[in-house]
């Protein structure tokens, strides 16, 4: 009896441990409680040994997956010891064989596919086309995936390698052809007849969720007005903001009768003085580096600053923006040469700065022969233009430009007046002024007016800050 398996083809269940093993049946030893396989396959995968001997007490299931001698189709039943229960199998109904190696009799924990291995016997290579949704019968069932089920992990049924492959998967998938059967137009038109249909009956429409993309507003948008600034005497120039907002410039009187209106509401020079000090070291620091330079790894290169003044307005606007620098552990060299009568504003924003602990030099001689991190000029006024006739202003204005470092002004004047050092930015207040050329790139910061003081002097002001309180201007 042993002998009518030879050639067979068998599936060995060892248990979750050894896992199961295919082969075809080489010998039969019933006095030892053996059997050995060749070209043995485990767990689907190809042995490296040519063959495999497996004993009784080892064995869980034993099946039978081909019978290949015939004498063993004519017997009745084959009946194979494994431990100590029996596995029968009938040997004369081919329906048998045929039921084992079927799609139905795969296990469910077998859904993934798996790709034919070279060597391996066809009654061992997977029936691909079996999963597809065209073979299916009536009474397939989808094999599952692998998966763990009260902390048990499934056994592989390794029933599902017994056919065949057809000779069909060697043709080529006609995408063509396919995508000729893809109405889309009939698709959507299917879809809006819905819809349609849904409407008529009775469903509001204003209830139909709509989707938006992540950077579409939800609201109905107005019409953008990008002049939202007019003034009743335009200036020379017109600037315009990232986002396209035209800035008109203003002359220098209409500027002055807004400062005149806006301190008789209270917005004294003081508070001027220090909204632009702040507004002016923010722009400064981060024309020093910003987060990447102030940090605690640096403290060992502070930065250094240049600041000119003069002895009036614009340069009490500069003390107060050295000292918000000099709290900044920023090393700050104020130059204001010695006067004998200088204005309060002055001399107030100068005491406050001898507190900080910055530099304070009255002679160009002082200042340094290197070039610095940055200079930021407060030397021009607005009113005294005789200012550049004076020696300390003609030495200042020299050792800037030679400095080669770059330079910020400070509420520079209008192209009517004087400029002697070349700037790489300025700053303007509130409205910005016709600039000359060597004004460089202009920035404008708010000082905090509101907008009825815009409209007590005939200007109709829209903020074009936004979210800052130093903006960039371009020409328009």
């Amino acid at each position: 009896m042993a002998a009518d398996w030879l050639g067979s083809l068998v599936s060995i269940n060892c248990g979750p441990t050894l896992g199961v093993y295919q082969g075809e049946v080489v010998s039969v030893e019933q006095s030892s409680q053996t059997i050995s396989l060749r070209q043995p396959f485990h767990n689907g995968v190809k042995c490296p040994v040519p063959e495999v001997t497996f004993s009784a007490i080892d064995i869980k299931e034993l099946k039978i997956l081909d019978i290949t001698n015939g004498n063993a189709r004519n017997s009745s039943f084959a009946t194979t010891k494994v431990g100590s229960a029996p596995v029968t199998v009938p040997k004369g109904d081919p329906r048998s064989v045929e039921k084992l190696n079927s799609p139905q009799h795969c296990s469910k924990s077998h859904g993934e596919r798996h790709q034919d291995i070279p060597g391996q016997p066809k009654a061992f290579r997977r029936r691909h086309n079996s999963w597809s949704s065209s073979s299916r019968g009536a009474n397939q069932v989808t094999p599952k995936k692998n998966g763990v089920k009260n902390g048990q992990m499934k056994l592989r049924d390794d029933e599902c390698f017994g056919d065949a492959i057809d000779d069909g998967l060697d043709t080529d998938f006609d995408f063509e052809g396919n995508l000729a059967l893809f109405d889309k137009a009939a698709v959507f038109s299917e879809i809006d007849t819905s819809r349609n249909g849904a409407r008529s009956r009775g469903t509001p429409q204003d209830q139909t969720p709509t989707r938006y993309r992540h950077d579409e507003n939800i609201l109905e948008a107005k019409p953008i007005v990008y002049r939202q600034i007019t003034v009743p005497q335009p200036g020379a120039k017109e600037y315009c903001t990232d986002s396209g907002l035209v800035v008109p410039s203003i002359s220098y009187e209409l500027h002055q009768r807004l400062l005149s209106v806006a301190e008789r509401h209270g917005l004294s020079l003081e508070r001027r003085l220090e909204m632009t000090g702040v507004c002016a070291s923010q722009m400064a620091l981060t024309l020093l580096g910003g987060p990447n330079r102030f940090t605690p790894k640096n403290l060992h290169q502070r930065p250094t600053v240049a600041l000119l003044c003069g002895p009036h307005v614009q340069g009490a606007q500069g003390i107060s923006c050295g000292r918000h620098l000099a709290n900044h552990e920023v090393e700050v060299i104020l130059f204001l040469p010695n006067f004998v009568k200088m204005l309060d504003s002055v001399t107030s924003e100068l005491t406050l700065y001898n507190k900080t602990g910055g530099k304070q030099v009255s002679s160009i001689k002082d200042l340094p022969d290197t070039p610095v991190d940055l200079i930021l000029n407060c030397l021009d006024c607005h009113e005294n233009t005789f200012l550049m006739d004076q020696p300390w202003y003609r030495a200042a204005a020299d050792w800037a430009n030679q400095n080669r470092a770059p330079v910020l002004s400070l509420d520079p004047p209008g192209s009517g007046k004087g400029q002697a050092v070349e700037a790489k930015w300025s700053l303007s207040l509130c409205l910005p002024l016709p600039l000359a050329e060597g004004a460089g790139s202009v920035y404008l910061c708010d000082i905090g007016i509101p907008s009825q003081v815009f409209q007590e002097v005939g200007i109709k002001y829209i903020s074009p800050f936004g979210c800052k309180f130093v903006i960039p201007l371009h020409s328009a």
